[in-house]
């Protein structure tokens, strides 16, 4: 993993990314600056292991974490959760 310090709000926005189910790693990525491996060991590190358990087994090989995997027409998708996110920001709930 990269040597970047992440701050507990940043930490928790990428668990929240990673969780859901539409949200794919290509954009974690581009927010975070971390890949797929570095984003599961992040998991891995900050998790219970039987969370973690639970998330990798929901995650692997599912087509909408993968963007090489999805739909051709699934293009964006955005949580009702996330407000928009402005110049790669974590948004304030």
């Amino acid at each position: 993993m990269d040597e970047r310090i992440f701050s507990l709000t940043e930490i928790d926005r990428i668990i929240e990314m990673a969780w859901e189910d539409r949200t794919t790693f290509d954009a974690i990525e581009i927010q975070f600056g971390l890949k797929q491996t570095d984003v599961i060991a992040l998991m891995r590190r900050e998790m219970k292991a039987s969370s973690f358990k639970l998330w990798r087994k929901r995650t692997k090989n599912r087509p909408t974490k993968h963007a090489a995997l999805r739909a051709k027409d699934m293009t964006r998708f955005k949580s009702n959760l996330q407000r928009a996110i402005t110049h790669n920001k974590i948004s304030k709930r």
